[in-house]
């Protein structure tokens, strides 16, 4: 039987049933429903989301390279909330997600001291292991030859919610854009980038 422990500390079982066609569906529970899986599927492979959704996906290639991962999350490392963000990628895109309510932080410096430090930090770690985040910018993987990307961001505005291109910046390689744009998150520059 396959389990798999997500970032909350949740197991979960991977189970099988039968769509309505016949064809084998996968899915993860926490008790084990239908029939259990002794063995991954070929061509399938187990993918937590930031937000600690499990699921069994088909197996794509990516083109996007490990070292271009690690550029943007050192760029977030070095963010000076670099704990209210999480980098993820998909096959052609790189994309930073932040914690929803992540100025918790300044809420949090007024109990400095009322609350014990042992306290604070109990509570600054469960909000990072059960808090919910929501995407905020990405990098597009545009030019495989060259390792050229383009950036968008996530507009929140009624009339032009969703991603939008950030037109003036251009393309660039991971390292610029990472290094212009990541230390924006969570400023009023941020909400000027288009």
């Amino acid at each position: 039987m396959i389990t798999y422990t997500n970032r909350k500390g949740v197991t979960y079982t991977l189970c099988q049933g039968v769509t309505k066609t016949g064809k084998p569906r996968y899915f993860f529970a926490h008790e084990p429903q239908g029939e259990p899986v002794e063995t991954i599927p070929e061509d399938y492979e187990i993918r937590e989301s930031v937000n600690g959704v499990v699921s069994l996906a088909k197996t794509r290639p990516s083109y996007i390279l490990a070292e271009e991962v690690a550029v943007v999350t050192a760029a977030i490392q070095r963010h000076p909330r670099n704990r209210n963000y999480r980098v993820d990628f998909k096959p052609d895109r790189i994309d930073i997600y932040e914690l929803v309510g992540g100025s918790m932080d300044e809420v949090l410096a007024i109990f400095d001291d009322v609350l014990s430090p042992e306290l604070l930090a109990e509570f600054r770690a469960d909000r990072e292991r059960y808090g919910q985040y929501t995407a905020e910018m990405r990098f597009i993987l545009v030019d495989e030859q060259q390792r050229l990307f383009r950036a968008e961001r996530m507009c929140y505005r009624s009339s032009v919610d969703g991603w939008r291109p950030l037109r003036t910046i251009g393309t660039g390689s991971i390292e610029q854009l990472a290094r212009r744009l990541v230390p924006t998150l969570g400023t009023d520059a941020f909400f000027e980038l288009y």
